[in-house]
């Protein structure tokens, strides 16, 4: 099988890494790519909001199957125009992709599935919201409707920040805010596969929202995740299957937007169970790093399977029972305003460790020299035994690695392992 990887993070070099492991896979090829991913695979620049050139570039490689890793992508219509041009596309429609590009899109589909979810208002000025902070009191959530590539939530006890953060979210574009009540507990990433009407989930991951150890600091795309949950319940999977997941794919399917790809479930486990924070309508990044290091059924078929509507006919997924811990190493000044340009040492001394993966993001090839060139710029992931070995393994990795200005949380999966 011939497969054509779009996007540029560690989670396509995660993804990139996992095809070339199947059996099945005759080449990968990746768009734009990155240093890291340029190392394995060829890559090939392009705007991935074109989705023109997106299904161009599939055509002239000849592929089987294309992966969509980002939102942005999917948002444009990048799926609808490849699987218009009869190639295998993973990843949804772009009117499906709505489930993560409008919060208040999403919001009306699981009001309308039954799904458990935090009781919300969809604004449109700053007195609308105003008003629904009022309502549910502090913690304020205050989330941008659109796509804000990770960074478009507040949670604060501070009502001018919240009311800033909207005012932000106005000003940016003709937009909606929504506010939701907070909900309180420990948070969890499901991955769910769907090719429209059936859904298969992964295993649970937990990731680090914030640029600072004990959740400090403001949101960021991610500063790391573990994979297993111990402290989960057994059954969590199943719930969040029967629960959430079927009856939003079944939804979907009737209103006639059917719902391929992957439905990234974010969750709080509250005191009356699991409920939806938010929907992605793609792999999320880090958590991607830590599932897919643990998937041990081949990722080609898998995710061809559910791009051709025929997750039914596919053999329970099987999974490694050691646990899996990312680190994300971000440039100096991330997220305000990253310092782009610095040289990355360091990257096969952390290569070499055992069982350590060194996924690259935010990097580029300055001639011969490998260069940040985004805010989150290496994924650095350890497998072990258990948590506490992974997270050992993942932190001696880090600590070969040597940017300037760089920083990265110490505290990743830390309560956890203990």
């Amino acid at each position: 099988m011939k497969i054509l990887v779009i996007g540029s993070g560690a989670r396509e070099h995660a993804i990139v890494r996992s095809l070339l492991a199947d059996p099945i896979t005759e080449s990968v090829d990746c768009a734009p790519g990155n240093a890291g991913i340029a190392l394995q695979v060829p890559t090939h620049p392009i705007d991935v909001k074109n989705s023109s050139a997106i299904t161009l570039l599939a055509q002239q490689l000849d592929v089987d199957l294309v992966v969509v890793g980002p939102e942005v992508p999917l948002a444009h219509g990048a799926a609808d125009a490849v699987t218009a041009a009869g190639i295998a596309c993973f990843g949804p429609l772009r009117d499906a992709a709505k489930l993560e590009a409008s919060k208040s899109f999403a919001k009306e589909v699981m009001v309308a599935a039954n799904v458990p979810t935090a009781n919300s208002y969809t604004c449109e000025n700053v007195s609308e919201v105003e008003k629904a902070m009022a309502e549910f009191g502090a913690p304020f959530v205050i989330k941008d409707d659109g796509l804000a590539a990770g960074k478009g939530v507040v949670v604060t006890n501070d009502k001018a920040a919240a009311i800033a953060h909207a005012k932000e979210c106005f000003a940016n574009q003709d937009a909606k805010v929504v506010v939701e009540e907070f909900l309180d507990g420990p948070e969890v990433s499901l991955f769910l596969l769907c090719d429209g009407k059936n859904v298969v989930p992964l295993q649970p991951a937990q990731d680090f929202k914030r640029i600072g150890n004990e959740d400090f600091g403001p949101n960021t795309g991610g500063m790391g995740a573990y994979s297993p949950l111990p402290w989960a319940q057994s059954d969590l999977t199943d719930v969040v299957v029967s629960r959430i997941g079927q009856p939003v794919v079944d939804y979907m399917n009737e209103r006639g937007t059917p719902f391929s790809g992957v439905l990234f479930v974010g969750l709080a486990i509250t005191s009356k169970g699991p409920k939806v924070i938010e929907f992605n309508a793609r792999f999320g990044d880090p958590e991607t790093q830590v599932v897919l290091a643990r998937l041990k059924t081949p990722l080609a078929s898998v995710l061809y399977s559910a791009a051709t509507g025929k997750l039914n006919q596919l053999p329970p997924l099987e999974w490694s029972e050691d646990a899996a811990v990312t680190v994300v190493i971000a440039s100096e000044k991330y997220p305000e305003a990253p310092v782009l340009g610095d040289v990355i040492n360091g990257l096969d001394r952390a290569n070499a460790l055992e069982n350590v993966s060194v996924l690259h993001a935010g990097t580029t090839d300055r001639d011969g020299e490998i260069v940040t060139a985004g805010g989150r710029v290496l994924s650095v992931t350890a497998t072990g035994p258990d948590l506490k070995t992974a997270r050992a393994r993942a932190y001696e990795a880090v600590g070969q690695i040597g940017i300037r200005g760089a920083h990265f949380r110490t505290d990743i999966a830390q309560k956890a392992s203990n």
